[in-house]
């Protein structure tokens, strides 16, 4: 496995079929049993001369990638591990060096071994963000850029997902009573028609954390992003930073392999 920071092109991949229980058990960050490798190629991050402190083991599609983004955004060198294609195998990996708790993103910092994106992405911006990604801490957005921060994982994507499950197991085209993911998103759409960005006037780390379920929400039909016009123009204009487009071309190459099926009927 090659462990560089240029940028080569990658070897030629052999897919593998993603069940979808693994996409599920990926999506809501859980560990899955090991298989033999399928594939054994991997993209790299970014162009730097710097040594990388930060190893960032990867699924394609899942959490992982705010880590990159984030990365990207600050100009930090990393090295991205993962296979390219092969979920079963990159969460081998995960699993090899955090058995107790194989999930995306793990990172190694050093000689730490570390979990959760929303406390890497602020570890990271405490060390090495230098003030970019996120307002002063005497601005009237911090307390917003904090909100959004925990709200992405704490409300927003828990009930997205939870809400995924109980549809898919009642197989039913009318919403359930205890469906509320659509009420998470009117209160970000609400505060979009006031703001530019989740971290108020400035794009910053609560956009990045903030992405990732709204795109399982849509993805899956829990919601139609077309009812909810300020939340597809701030995804729009998101998606157009350089950096971003970086970490599609090094963590998605093949854009979300192994997601999760959209409810019946939506």
């Amino acid at each position: 496995m090659m462990k560089t920071t240029a940028r080569l092109h990658p070897p030629t991949r052999r897919r593998a079929t993603a069940l979808s229980s693994l996409a599920l058990a990926c999506a809501l960050g859980l560990g899955m049993a090991a298989s033999p490798s399928m594939a054994a190629s991997q993209p790299q991050p970014a162009a730097s001369e710097a040594k990388p402190i930060l190893t960032i083991y990867h699924l394609e599609g899942r959490r992982s990638e705010r880590v990159v983004w984030l990365c990207e955004e600050l100009g930090l060198p990393y090295t991205l591990e993962y296979k390219r294609g092969d979920l079963r195998g990159s969460m081998a990996q995960i699993r090899a060096l955090n058995p107790l708790m194989p999930v995306a993103p793990t990172v190694l910092y050093g000689d730490q071994v570390i979990v959760e994106s929303g406390a890497i992405l602020e570890m990271l911006l405490a060390r090495h963000g230098d003030g970019r990604l996120r307002p002063a801490v005497d601005s009237p957005d911090f307390p917003y850029y904090l909100q959004w921060m925990h709200y992405s994982e704490g409300s927003f994507a828990a009930r997205v997902i939870g809400d995924y499950r109980v549809e898919m197991i009642r197989r039913s085209t009318s919403p359930s009573p205890l469906v509320d993911a659509e009420d998470t998103i009117r209160f970000a759409e609400d505060y979009l028609s006031r703001h530019p960005y989740f971290g108020g006037a400035e794009f910053s780390a609560a956009d990045i954390m903030m992405l990732f379920p709204l795109n399982v929400a849509t993805s899956t039909r829990i919601a139609d992003i077309s009812q909810f016009p300020h939340l597809a123009a701030w995804r729009e204009k998101i998606e157009q930073r350089p950096a971003y487009q970086r970490m599609l071309a090094v963590a998605r190459p093949d854009g979300v392999i192994g997601s999760l099926p959209p409810l019946p009927g939506r």
